[in-house]
């Protein structure tokens, strides 16, 4: 996803690249109801932003500030950075194993 600066922009495509992703994850009970999850937070972060920028004040900006960032924290990042080095290294072990099986014929 390419930075934009135009934070009400940025937001939406954020919400649109989240969806986009969860599109791909298979149906059933659970999945759904996380998907549900993420992609409510991912919308509510732009949401947020955007009821910001009508605030009535200084005070009410910073608490619907505050609010879109607590959407876009998944207090997951820890896991989702485990995962991922853990998916990586699966990747490189099996890719190893499929060269040296085919180099050897």
């Amino acid at each position: 996803m390419a930075r934009v600066f135009d934070l009400e922009k940025r937001t939406s495509e954020y919400a649109r690249a989240v969806i986009r992703m969860c599109k791909e994850l298979p149906r059933n009970p659970m999945n759904d109801r996380l998907v549900g999850q993420v992609v409510g937070s991912a919308g509510s972060v732009g949401a947020n932003y955007r009821e910001a920028n009508d605030s009535l004040g200084k005070k009410d900006f910073l608490q619907r500030i505050k609010i879109s960032r607590r959407e876009a924290n998944s207090g997951k990042e820890k896991d989702i950075q485990t995962l991922m080095k853990e998916t990586e290294e699966l990747k490189k072990i099996l890719s190893t194993i499929i060269s040296k099986m085919e180099s050897t014929g």
